[in-house]
């Protein structure tokens, strides 16, 4: 007899659909963070600063702007939408508008965490280094997981 308190049963043949969604959607996720982690680690390498294994820490806060801003505002442009992401070129194409929508969010959430007096010239360059090192970390990444999974499907 089932428990009146708990939830009602999913059954069988949607369970199996869902649960490929989420994980789809968590792999997402956690390659979303290894890429800015890996432009984190990289940016900082480029100047001078701290980048290997006892400067996680550091890494992680410098990626955490950029993190949050691609982690709000992408999900709003579909970038984790199996119909709008299910082909390596869709993938890309998403990841892409995604990101450039998410930019501007992330660059003043980092102004914002991070205010460290560069000129606008600076800022700006910066910015579009930004821009572009995350589309592209971004595009590889989420480009490679949409062939992998187009090869499981078949």
């Amino acid at each position: 007899m089932r428990d009146s308190v708990s939830s009602p049963e999913i059954p069988a043949s949607i369970a199996p659909a869902e649960q490929r969604s989420t994980g789809r959607i968590v792999g997402l996720v956690a390659g979303d963070i290894v890429s800015f982690l890996v432009f984190a680690t990289v940016g900082r390498g480029s100047h001078g600063e701290a980048n290997g294994l006892g400067a996680g820490l550091e890494i992680a806060r410098t990626a955490l702007p950029f993190a949050l801003g691609w982690f709000v505002v992408s999900p709003f442009i579909g970038a984790f939408r199996r119909r709008l992401t299910d082909t390596p070129l869709r993938m890309l194409a998403r990841t892409e508008l995604a990101w450039l929508a998410a930019w501007p969010v992330a660059m003043l959430l980092r102004r914002i965490f991070v205010n460290d007096g560069i000129t606008l010239r600076n800022f700006l360059v910066f910015a579009l280094v930004v821009l572009i090192s995350n589309s592209i970390f971004l595009g590889v990444w989420r480009t490679g997981f949409a062939l992998v999974e187009r090869m499981r499907r078949g």
